[in-house]
């Protein structure tokens, strides 16, 4: 089945290769078109795949992630409308030079050919990685969770549909319609025919393609992500920033799960964060014993445990820990971060060089919420994945990231001495 796919795949790929930049835009309007035309058919898809879910005990974040509803589908359509109306990267010429011998060189965007993209939990994903992958002259070949089963069939459904309505190849995005992981693993032995491999999911699903696959993967998406209060920091600013990273949608990768506070501003500043995010949002804490004196007995605080600063939390759980100094903060990210989007908040210029210069991570911040990282709101429109990667792409994967190039040479009966 899958060597069938892969063969399907490569051939749509060099089909796409050729769409102009008008065909494959004309696509993505009448793909997001599609989407709301076949809203009923794709909510109750949807709806069914929830109901298991909730039936099976997934947690909240799992469900809030595999829920779509008519104003998700909505955004998720704009979303296609909007890589519509941004430049199409394939053929962009650079690096032109002519050589001393007279020979022109240049380097020429072209598209990966076919990626496979694995995923869990996220219908979203579906479309945002067909709608990329169709800008960017790429085939796909999509293996969502069992839990989106039904969801990923009603929405693949409406993307070839789309795709053949603006007379490009349906085997542009192909499903594979089988919950059985082993579908998983011949994905990832597939080397023949798809390019690329891109997890979206948990480490487990990440470590798994790692050590399996024979195609170069692309990992990234979880976050454990931080925000440091430095001594010179707007309190009234960052108590506003903090609660936008935590609760702005918690149960995403680039949610705030640990709040680093300067011990010159914590006697200050940590009750009101308790209190505030604590009484508004509901948030609880996880409070290391370095922030525990500086918060009276609450029944929101509780001691942080040994794992707890190595946890991405994708729930109302925040870990607290104070500081005495800039450079600790970098040392506390550095162990304990997993390179996605780390920030800082300050009003000294000094300080946010520095931690922009030796905090490796994907996006770093200076007095904003970890929330942005994302590839609509970078303005790349809908992205593929975010990567933690240093190889190839870093953070939001959108068009350009979607492509690589080639060295085109021409010459005038040119021949090497």
């Amino acid at each position: 089945m899958l060597q069938e796919m892969g063969q399907r795949a490569k051939a749509a790929a060099r089909q796409l290769a050729r769409a102009t930049t008008d065909q494959k835009n004309a696509a993505l309007v009448a793909l997001a078109d599609r989407l709301w035309a076949d809203r009923a058919e794709i909510l109750a898809a949807n709806a069914t795949d929830v109901a298991a879910a909730q039936a099976a005990g997934l947690s909240p974040a799992m469900i809030d992630r595999l829920l779509l509803n008519e104003s998700r589908l909505a955004s998720i359509a704009a979303d296609q409308r909007n890589v519509a109306t941004l430049p199409d990267p394939v053929g962009e010429i650079f690096e032109a030079s002519t050589l001393p011998n007279g020979l022109a060189i240049h380097k020429q965007r072209v598209p990966i050919g076919v990626l496979g993209v694995i995923y869990e939990a996220r219908p979203n994903v579906t479309v945002d990685v067909a709608g990329l992958a169709l800008k960017t002259g790429n085939a796909v070949i999509l293996r969502g969770g069992s839990e989106t089963l039904h969801s990923n069939r009603a929405l693949v459904a409406s993307i070839q549909a789309a795709l053949a309505q603006a007379g490009l190849p349906a085997d542009t995005v192909q499903f594979i319609d089988d919950a059985d992981r082993a579908r998983v693993t011949e994905l990832l032995e597939l080397d023949k025919y798809v390019d690329m491999i891109i997890p979206r999911g948990g480490a487990g699903l990440h470590r798994f393609c790692r050590e399996h696959s024979r195609i170069p993967v692309i990992t990234g998406g979880i976050g454990i992500c931080h925000l440091y209060v430095d001594d010179s920091a707007d309190l009234d600013a960052a108590l506003k920033i903090i609660f936008n990273a935590k609760t702005q949608r918690p149960t995403v990768c680039n949610a705030l799960d640990t709040a680093l506070v300067h011990r010159a501003v914590a006697a200050e500043f940590l009750p009101r964060l308790v209190d505030h995010l604590g009484g508004v949002a509901g948030v609880t804490f996880r409070a290391d014993a370095s922030a525990q004196p500086y918060l009276p007995t609450d029944p929101r605080v509780s001691p942080a445990g040994p794992a707890d600063f190595d946890t991405e939390w994708l729930s109302l759980i925040l870990g607290l820990k104070v500081v005495d100094s800039l450079d600790e903060a970098i040392a506390h990210i550095a162990a304990h971060s997993t390179a996605h989007s780390d920030g800082i908040l300050t009003r000294t210029d000094e300080h946010a060089a520095r931690f922009i210069a030796e905090v490796d991570s994907a996006a770093v911040y200076v007095n904003a919420s970890t929330r942005f990282t994302d590839g609509s709101q970078f303005g790349l429109g809908a992205e593929v994945a975010i990567s933690t990667q240093r190889l190839h792409a870093r953070g939001p994967m959108g068009l350009r990231e979607l492509t690589t190039y080639k060295w085109v040479v021409i010459g005038a009966g040119h021949v090497r001495p």
